[in-house]
């Protein structure tokens, strides 16, 4: 029986190609999977036509890759991070961080399951990453990670304290004026 397969069969072949298979297993396994059709000429035109389709959207997929590997290639990424002991980052630097940061930069969204980081950096400095676009589409980045400034903390905590000394003595005078009265 001949058939039209509409997508990659594992031992029997790719998408669009005209096969003979047996009876038995185009009508039990790959008809009622959708993996197939039966050849006849309509059928035939349509597949073709649809495999052209899905070149040509392809072809401008692949020409939008590379115009988006060209503005990220040799891109540097700073991230902050805060210290703990030891010159060990607090946390650690995954890849929907850099993601995100990438995103952020370039102004189109990159998922972070593109960005190639084996494991998570936990330590400052700089990085070559990956960035896997297409299977032989990868520019590479540099991120550099650096240690988030403790002066910055130590404002945000002596506001705080301020803030909290304010609200005490608020509190103390509305304690004493309901004594008055």
């Amino acid at each position: 029986m001949k058939i039209v397969l509409l997508e990659d069969v594992p031992g029997r072949g790719k998408a669009g190609e005209i096969k003979e298979v047996s009876k038995g297993y185009a009508k039990n396994f790959l008809l009622p999977r959708g993996l197939a059709l039966v050849a006849t000429s309509t059928v035939i035109k349509q597949v073709e036509s649809r495999l052209e389709r899905e070149k040509l959207e392809g072809s401008i997929d692949r020409e939008k890759l590379v115009e988006l590997a060209q503005q990220i290639e040799g891109r540097e990424i700073r991230l902050k991070a805060r210290m703990g002991a030891g010159e060990r980052l607090f946390g650690s630097i995954t890849a929907a961080n850099v993601a995100e940061e990438l995103s952020r930069a370039i102004g189109s969204v990159i998922d972070k399951r593109k960005i190639d980081i084996e494991k998570p950096f936990r330590q400052t400095g700089s990085y070559e990453v990956a960035v896997k676009l297409a299977s032989d589409i990868k520019p590479k980045i540099t991120v550099v990670i650096e240690e988030e400034e403790k002066e910055a903390e130590a404002e945000a905590e002596t506001e705080k304290k301020v803030e909290k000394k304010k609200r005490k003595a608020k509190e103390k005078e509305e304690g004493k004026e309901e004594e008055k009265e």
